[in-house]
């Protein structure tokens, strides 16, 4: 069944959530069996890390009024009550805005455990339930307003989400007023009219306003950046001086709607004159955070007060990375010529994802149609390659806000086949052979990273995949490698010299000291160019998690490096989550137990190895076309489970045949299933089903290692 867009405003209003499905994510982590780990240690009392903590709308029996208007966000007036006596008695103490600016200012330190309060949307009950609280407190806080739903008339309707909700919900500007001249309250813009959604691509997805470029069904162009610059600006303006006007207040801050925004946005309310603006990215607020990116985290309506000590605990991504469960997809098997067979299945991938509730899902943003590994075409707008579908964006919005998955940009770093036109087609990777090279025929096709002209290009390719999708994450395809023969091309040769190595690679082979910087050199290059893509991205995304497959061989023999130019270690330290091909039958191994606890107690004898490093297995054997049986994956995750390991995954996904099955897959990844039981106590499998659908081979047939 054809799922319809309307509900993309619930989806949205869900995207606050998946930031509470984040702190839930990172808390189940402290909680499973063999993985718990001691909550973080309060932040450091150096007068200027401060927490912000995101409030909405303030009921009176908070979950009966659900039935009416549900907002998960929305807490109970008992329990607000409940927590400011609670940060009291704990020794918070709430801060104004004024105080974080000073503190930055180096002017005067914050007080000890200092939380700044914040207010979204411009409820009534701003004024009715947390205004008397503030009074009796002394506490000060931020309340973000909408203006143009305070513009409404008394008696009209405000346009809210799916439905429009009484004006007589929200704040008159006669009591946003009174607050501010209180001294206790700062009025920020929550935009003037973009806590909404707005046409993101031609399948009819509204996406968050301030984070999207329009698209024009009329002429199927996208808004470019010019356009969505000047709009996001003369919005901002619009709300900040409506506010001013109304008020006599002075506004400076900007509060992103559903926490979504971006560098241009940044700019946006620079030039608007709010260069302080706030998310909904968990974490401290350190010296290094800065005031235009304040992070705050949400609350919700089951949060008790016990609950806030964890909440204003809560870690930075990163530093201690959540259980990830991860199914890995290509977006080959959604893709069909007829729109309506794409769409059905694309249903049938989110009620699948729905259904297992993995953390993760890694989607193939590239077309890979032949399934040698190379992207021939791409999924999204962009300058260089053609597009076989504006699909991308589609998918992953739809996986994000109806199963609360993140979902990762699966791309290449180098396998790229540009059109025979293109100048820079034939500037690709060459293995060495004779007096220009050649490219090696078991190898995937890719473009030199050495080139400026080939690393420009796929910097714009990244770009581009940046501006026209929403994402959590980016994973780097298993292409990113350099054997012990390349790159033979005239720009690696230049590189070469200017290491201070012979431009000649039989000379660098000939001698093992020069062997060895060069390997070493080629991975650092890699980590470089994979980190540069991602400061691409992050223009768009800017807290992207990052991953990238590796091959077992490199961990298991460190002298493989002169063969992949891949480091576990570094990798480690460069990537949010190594992605391990834990795949026996592509490496031929026989004893897969043993094996597999090879790899397990590589990563465990490693600094963090077990915390940032993703098992990712094999549900195909590519040598026979044939699925791994699910006894045999799940066989594989319970020994990688007992051995330690946290993070699980596998690839591809056939959600078309039901393989693996969904049973085997809600056992081993759902995090849900792994509260409620254990893999050992485990029903008996069901048969998978016969296939039903003639599929693609799966991009990268996983069988193009060095």
């Amino acid at each position: 069944m054809t799922r319809k867009n309307h509900s993309d405003f619930s989806g949205m209003r869900r995207i606050g959530r998946l930031v509470l499905h984040a702190a839930v994510a990172w808390l189940l982590a402290l909680s499973l069996p063999g993985t718990a780990q001691p909550l973080p240690p309060a932040d450091p009392d150096d007068g200027v890390t401060f927490r912000v903590l995101s409030f909405h709308d303030v009921r009176e029996n908070v979950r009966a009024s659900f039935e009416t208007a549900p907002d998960e966000t929305a807490i109970d007036e008992r329990t607000l009550a409940e927590v400011f006596a609670w940060l009291k008695h704990n020794a918070y103490h709430p801060v104004s805005l004024q105080q974080v600016v000073d503190a930055r200012a180096g002017f005067r330190r914050l007080p000890s455990r200092p939380v700044l309060l914040t207010f979204d949307d411009g409820y009534r009950s701003n004024y009715t339930k947390v205004f008397p609280l503030l009074k009796r407190y002394n506490y000060p806080a931020v309340l973000a307003l909408v203006t143009s739903w305070l513009e409404v008339p008394e008696g009209g309707n405000v346009p809210y989400g799916d439905k429009p909700a009484p004006r007589a919900n929200f704040l008159s500007w006669s009591e946003a007023a009174e607050m501010t001249r209180s001294g206790l309250v700062e009025l920020a813009s929550h935009t003037d009219a973009m806590h909404t959604g707005l046409l993101a691509n031609p399948q009819g997805n509204q996406l968050p306003a301030a984070a999207t470029h329009r698209y024009d069904a009329a002429t199927g162009r996208y808004e470019d950046d010019n356009a969505y610059l000047q709009r996001l600006e003369a919005d901002l303006r619009r709300s900040r001086e409506i506010i001013e006007q109304r008020t006599g207040a002075k506004v400076r801050a900007t509060v992103w709607p559903y926490g979504a925004y971006n560098a241009l946005a940044l700019k946006a309310a620079e030039h608007a004159g709010m260069p302080i603006t706030f998310s909904l990215l968990d974490g401290p607020n350190t010296a290094t955070v800065p005031l235009a990116a304040i992070r705050r985290g949400l609350v919700a309506y089951d949060n008790e007060a016990p609950d806030y000590d964890r909440i204003l605990r809560s870690p930075v991504g990163g530093e201690i990375r959540p259980i990830n469960r991860v199914m890995h997809v290509d977006l080959d098997y959604v893709y069909d010529p007829d729109p309506a067979q794409q769409e059905r299945n694309l249903s049938l991938l989110i009620d699948r994802v729905a259904a297992i509730r993995p953390r993760s899902v890694f989607l193939q943003a590239f077309s890979d149609p032949d399934g040698d590994g190379v992207a021939d075409a791409l999924y999204f707008p962009n300058r260089h390659l053609p597009m076989r579908a504006d699909l991308f964006s589609r998918a992953a919005w739809q996986l994000r806000s109806r199963t609360g998955v993140r979902v990762y940009a699966w791309m290449p770093m180098m396998a790229f086949r540009l059109p025979a036109s293109d100048p820079l087609a034939t500037h690709t990777v060459l293995a060495q052979g004779g007096k220009t090279g050649s490219v090696a025929a078991d190898r995937y096709h890719r473009l030199s990273p050495f080139d400026p002209a080939t690393r420009a290009l796929i910097g714009d390719i990244y770009d581009d995949l940046g501006r026209h999708a929403f994402f959590e994450g980016v994973l780097f395809h298993d292409d990113a490698t350099l054997s012990d023969d390349e790159d033979n091309s005239p720009a690696a040769l230049e590189t070469y010299r200017r290491w201070g190595l012979p431009a000649d690679v039989d000379a660098i082979r000939s001698n093992p000291a020069l062997m060895a910087r060069w390997t070493t050199e080629k991975t650092r290059y890699l980590i470089a160019f994979t980190q540069e893509l991602t400061s691409r991205l992050q223009r768009w995304h800017p807290e992207l998690e990052t991953a990238r497959n590796l091959y077992a061989r490199p961990l298991l023999e460190p002298a493989a490096e002169q063969w992949f130019a891949q480091n576990y270690e570094a990798s480690l330290a460069a990537y949010d989550y190594v992605a391990l091909m834990a795949m026996p039958r592509m490496e031929g191994e026989v004893n897969v137990q043993s094996w597999l606890t090879r790899l397990a107690r590589r990563a465990a004898d490693t600094p963090r190895g077990l915390d940032g490093t993703l098992f990712e297995l094999q549900a195909r054997d590519w040598r026979t076309g044939k699925p791994v049986p699910d006894r045999e994956l799940l066989r594989q995750w319970t020994l990688l489970q007992r051995m330690g390991v946290r993070h699980l995954g596998y690839y591809p996904d056939d959600f078309l045949n039901n393989q693996p099955s969904q049973q085997v897959l809600q056992q081993a990844l759902s995090v849900r299933t792994l509260l409620q039981r254990s893999l050992q106590d485990a029903a008996p499998l069901s048969k998978t089903p016969p296939a039903r659908v003639q599929l693609p081979p799966p991009s990268s047939e996983r069988s193009q290692a060095p």
